[in-house]
């Protein structure tokens, strides 16, 4: 299996302003271009964005992992707003007419989803497609899955996550920072999202890609044989042959090709 290799680089993405980057693969011409948002519940690293960045890489794609501000004292909609700002930079590159992708897994499946929301909103950049694996959509923390993972108690990283990035409760109300309460999901990218059985974020990961099918978005959702190491798995920096991976680049690779996607 070829590595894709990765440089570090800085860009000026105002209003934000200095943003650094990760890139992963080669720039060629006609090749897709994604937009990674690493995991960590509001709380990560690009270390943490390693495996997925690398498989999107390896997939197809030109890939830009951003390190967004996260943590306790950047809280919405700070991540979402240098997220799109990196993103309206990769459609200001000279000479760029390649199709672009958002992706992200866990916390950065939601700025993801919540990316393609604004973008539509906003009406630019035109997005191919949003790619979500795990995605945290519901800060209620409210499904059965994510209850069957005993989320939502005292030092649970997904609660004490969505505490950090929302700052206040009454964000939880914003369909950008919880796109699970989104009501209106027309005009929005194709959509390819992965769940396991064992996954947390299984349920709502779920709905929201049946909402997107119900609203007439073409979106596919892909359940990988992860066992119950998914979504940390996607969070570690090993690149380890692992059973899942040849599955899911595959279905990466096929999605970033399809015309319409």
């Amino acid at each position: 299996m070829n590595t894709p290799s990765f440089s570090d680089q800085v860009i000026e993405a105002p209003p934000s302003g200095t943003l650094r980057v990760r890139v992963y693969g080669r720039s060629k011409p006609r090749t897709p271009v994604a937009l990674h948002l690493h995991g960590g519940a509001f709380a990560g690293s690009l270390q943490m964005g390693h495996m997925v960045a690398e498989m999107l890489a390896q997939a197809g794609a030109t890939v830009l992992d951003l390190d967004y501000p996260n943590g306790t004292g950047h809280p919405f909609p700070q991540a979402l707003e240098a997220a799109y700002d990196a993103l309206r930079w990769i459609e200001g590159m000279p000479g760029r007419r390649r199709r672009l992708f958002v992706a992200g897994e866990e916390a950065g499946g939601n700025l993801a989803a919540a990316l393609a929301l604004v973008a539509r909103d906003r009406r630019s950049p035109a997005l191919a497609g949003q790619i979500l694996f795990s995605p945290m959509l519901d800060p209620q923390l409210a499904t059965c899955s994510i209850r069957d993972a005993e989320a939502g108690a005292i030092g649970c990283k997904w609660a004490d996550g969505w505490r950090a990035y929302l700052g206040t409760p009454d964000k939880a109300c914003h369909p950008y920072a919880a796109p699970s309460i989104a009501q209106r999901l027309t005009g929005l990218p194709p959509a390819l999202v992965f769940t396991g059985p064992d996954d947390p974020m299984h349920d709502e990961a779920e709905l929201y890609a049946g909402r997107l099918r119900a609203s007439g978005v073409a979106a596919a959702s892909l359940a990988v044989a992860t066992g119950p190491s998914w979504p940390d798995a996607l969070l570690n920096e090993a690149t380890a042959d692992l059973p899942w991976r040849p599955d899911v680049c595959h279905a990466l690779s096929t999605f970033l090709q399809t015309p319409g996607a």
